[in-house]
């Protein structure tokens, strides 16, 4: 008789925990897509989105999540966290607009995937040892909120951080540029402009030397170098001499130093304005800057895998190369952790991001997928980290890291003030060396 025994089976605890968080979301789908579509409806500007804050907040407290709002001394920034692991999982969500074409850049579905991803982690909080905080961040769009929260301290101990983007295209490892805004405003003098002209100094003549300047200066920038902006004052009346004037501007460069040597010479345009009419002017930073995106290597594979999984057809690591999807806050956030912000695809009819078209493509029913399968695909991407022992290493050792590197020296978040903490700059490209073969 025989005496052979059924095949062993290896309990895989990832596998569990990626079933239960996929089982998490699908529990959820209702308020998930309820929550993409109410804040589509309501769209909110920057540092504005108080109703679209406290729908995400809400909607976490209600699941047990220990919600601080506002945070980071922000009104419409909000910190939620379930468990206690020490391996802290940053889930970024963005809720802010844009002028005039409401949700064209599909925030109210990162919102969406991002609480989802949390709630979907929390559930397996305490199995893998992760403390899920949901990081809710304003004025992406203009005003940098992730930048002043990371020199605020909110991801000084965050091991990893991550968000999905939608947008034409599935991207697991898009490139960006950097940016500033600066707005130029020009004080000249005032006079009838028919009757004494001559005694008028012409705010607008200045700022339209400026233009010219520019325009001119574009034949020689350099790769990946863009200028754009727009007039936000141009005079009262055309019968008077304008005396105040004033644009703002985006200057992005592929990274921090090309986008420094830009904008000097996009002040010196400024400036030939002033001295070509007599007018003084001052230049503002509008917002933080923006770095350029870093995401992690063994990240993004790790979240391709998942996205692939799902049943999704990512570009291919070497097209993906050459698509830049413009400039966001989270490339500083790449640049001090490792971190990951992935373009997921939505039937968009041929229309891209910041058109009223893609607006409402954003709370169609491809759009509610992409917050399904975007949360889904995050909380896997968390899993297969915090269950790979080299990996779970290596993100506690960069916090470790961080912190060691903040009580002996002061550091920079990329074109901005200085402050102290742990958030000190990791290694361009961390993780990149660890490819496809590693994230199995």
């Amino acid at each position: 008789m025989s005496t052979s025994s059924a095949p062993h089976r290896v309990h895989d605890p990832s596998a569990t925990a990626r079933a239960r968080c996929r089982a998490a979301v699908q529990r959820h789908e209702r308020e998930l897509v309820e929550l993409s579509h109410s804040i589509h409806a309501e769209p909110e500007l920057a540092f504005a989105e108080h109703r679209s804050a406290a729908k995400v907040a809400d909607l976490l407290a209600r699941h047990g999540f220990a919600v601080r709002t506002p945070a980071a001394d922000l009104d419409t920034a909000l910190v939620a966290e379930s468990g206690s692991g020490e391996l802290v999982v940053g889930v970024c969500a963005e809720y802010d607009a844009l002028p005039e074409v409401g949700h064209a850049c599909g925030h109210n579905v990162i919102a969406a995937a991002g609480v989802g991803a949390a709630l979907a982690l929390a559930e397996v909080a305490d199995d893998l040892g992760i403390t899920v905080r949901l990081i809710g961040t304003p004025a992406e769009e203009t005003g940098g909120g992730k930048v002043l929260m990371l020199e605020r301290g909110v991801f000084d101990d965050v091991a990893m951080a991550m968000m999905v983007h939608p947008g034409p295209e599935e991207v697991c490892r898009p490139t960006s540029l950097a940016i500033t805004d600066l707005e130029v405003r020009y004080t000249g003098r005032a006079a009838h402009a028919a009757s004494a002209p001559e005694l008028g100094v012409n705010a607008a003549d200045a700022l339209t030397v400026a233009q010219v300047a520019i325009g001119l200066l574009r034949q020689h920038l350099e790769p990946q170098q863009m200028v754009h902006g727009i007039v936000t004052a141009g005079g009262a009346a055309p019968n008077i001499v304008p005396a105040h004037t004033a644009a703002v501007y985006n200057l992005r460069a592929a990274e921090a130093r090309s986008l420094q040597r830009l904008e000097n010479r996009i002040r010196a345009c400024f400036e030939a304005g002033a001295t070509a009419t007599g007018c003084t002017h001052e230049v503002v930073q509008v917002s933080p800057v923006y770095a350029e995106l870093d995401p992690d290597g063994w990240l993004s594979e790790a979240y391709r895998r998942a996205i692939t999984e799902l049943g999704r057809e990512p570009l291919d690591r070497g097209a993906e190369q050459d698509r830049v999807i413009g400039s966001t806050d989270m490339g500083s956030v790449t640049q001090f952790l490792p971190a990951i912000h992935p373009m997921i695809a939505i039937d968009c009819g041929g229309a891209v991001n910041h058109q009223a078209e893609f607006a409402a493509a954003c709370a169609a029913p491809t759009a509610d997928r992409a917050v399904l399968d975007g949360a889904v695909a995050m909380a896997w991407t968390a899993v297969a980290a915090a269950a790979d022992g080299a990996q779970r290493d290596r993100l506690l050792a960069s916090v470790r890291e961080r912190c060691a590197r903040s009580s002996s020296e002061e550091f920079r978040t990329p074109g901005n003030g200085a402050r102290s903490g742990p958030a000190a700059p990791r290694d361009p490209g961390a993780g990149a060396q660890q490819g496809a073969e590693d994230v199995a």
